[in-house]
C-alpha cells in the first residue's frame, strides 16, 4: 500500500454523505478543547461538534445565549489543532446569523479563523434563507430543529420535547424539509418524539443526527461531559459511559493525601543535579575563587 493510500486526511461532507448512503449509523460528539479532540479523533469519531453548549458545560454560563463568536472561535481552533481526520462543525452562536450578511461573515470566521469545515444553524423554516445563502457562499451547513437552545426564552424557557401535538409535528416536518431544500448536508433533531424522528428521517435525503430523538435517526450526538459522567446535571436522553467526575475526585484526594504525607513528589518526579557542581556553586570547593561573581544576597557556605 502506497503512502498516499495510508495518509490520514480530513473528512468532508461528501464522506458523511457516503456513510449515510451506505447505511452506516453516524456518531458525532461535542468537544471544546485540544486534548479531548485528540482522543476523539484518534478513536475515529467522524464528526465533532464544537457546540455552543460549551457555555454551560465549559464556561459556567446559565445558558448558551451568553456565548460569543470570539469564545466559539477560541474553542474551535483548539479542537481543530487536536484533530487530523474528523470533520469539525462550528456551532453558530446566538444572534451571529440574524441576517444573511452577518451569517456569511461569521460563518467565514469559523472556517477561515477557526478552521472548521462546516457550521451548524438552529431553526427550520425561519432559518432556511440563511442556510441557503451560506450554502451558496460555499459553507457546508448542518441544520438543527426541535428543541433549539438559543430560542429557549421564546419557547417558554423550560427544556421540553417538541412536536408532540398534531400542529407541532407538522411544523417540524415542514422545518426538516425546508432545511434540506435549503442545501444543508445534515440536520440535528433534538428532543423529538421517537416516532416523529423516524418519519422525518425516512422522508429526508440527508442524514438526521438525533439527541433525545430516539434510535431511528441516521446518527447520534452526545455532549461529551454527559457521555463521560462529568457535571452534576445529566439530561434524561444522555447515557454516561464513564464516571470521570468520580475518577477525578478520587485521584485528587489521593494526590492531596500524598502531598500532606510528603510522599509526593518522590524520586521518580524529582530532578537532581551533580553534587560537585552544587559544591562549587556554594563555595565549598577548596579552589573556589568566584565569590565576587555570586549575586548579592546569596551567601556562600564559606561566608556564613
Amino acid at each position: 500500500m502506497s503512502a498516499s493510500e495510508t495518509e490520514v486526511r480530513r473528512l468532508t461532507v461528501s464522506d458523511i454523505g457516503r456513510l449515510y448512503a451506505d447505511g452506516e449509523r453516524i456518531p458525532m460528539l461535542t468537544a471544546y478543547d485540544y486534548p479531548t479532540a485528540r482522543i476523539l479523533d484518534d478513536v475515529g469519531v467522524p464528526m465533532i461538534l464544537v457546540g455552543d453548549s460549551l457555555g454551560q458545560v465549559a464556561l459556567g454560563y446559565e445558558s448558551t445565549v451568553r456565548v460569543t463568536m470570539d469564545e466559539m472561535l477560541h474553542h474551535t481552533r483548539a479542537v481543530v489543532r487536536g484533530t487530523k481526520r474528523a470533520l469539525i462543525v462550528g456551532d453558530m452562536p446566538f444572534l451571529s446569523y440574524a441576517s444573511v450578511d452577518e451569517a456569511i461573515e461569521n460563518a467565514g470566521r469559523f472556517m477561515q479563523d477557526g478552521g472548521a469545515q462546516a457550521v451548524k444553524v438552529e431553526g427550520g423554516v425561519r432559518s432556511a434563507r440563511i442556510v441557503e445563502s451560506l450554502v451558496k457562499s460555499g459553507v457546508p451547513v448542518m441544520g438543527h430543529i426541535g428543541w433549539t437552545p438559543q430560542s429557549q426564552h421564546g419557547m417558554g424557557g423550560k427544556v421540553r420535547v417538541q412536536g408532540k401535538s398534531r400542529d407541532a409535528a407538522r411544523s417540524l416536518l415542514s422545518d426538516a424539509v425546508a432545511i434540506q431544500e435549503a442545501g444543508a448536508f445534515s440536520i440535528v433533531l433534538e428532543l423529538v418524539p421517537e416516532q416523529l424522528a423516524a418519519v422525518i428521517t425516512s422522508r429526508l435525503r440527508i442524514p438526521t443526527i438525533g439527541i433525545g430523538a430516539g434510535p431511528h435517526c441516521s446518527g447520534q450526538v452526545q455532549v461529551i461531559p454527559d457521555m463521560l459522567g462529568l457535571g452534576d446535571f445529566r439530561p434524561k436522553h444522555a447515557r454516561a459511559y464513564a464516571d470521570l467526575q468520580g475518577t477525578i475526585a478520587e485521584a485528587t484526594r489521593a494526590w492531596m493525601a500524598d502531598v500532606a504525607a510528603g510522599a509526593f513528589p518522590g524520586a521518580a518526579e524529582t530532578v537532581r543535579m551533580d553534587e560537585a557542581v552544587l559544591e562549587e556553586a556554594l563555595g565549598r570547593h577548596a579552589d573556589d575563587r568566584a565569590a565576587e561573581e555570586i549575586p548579592l544576597g546569596i551567601p556562600l557556605d564559606r561566608d556564613l
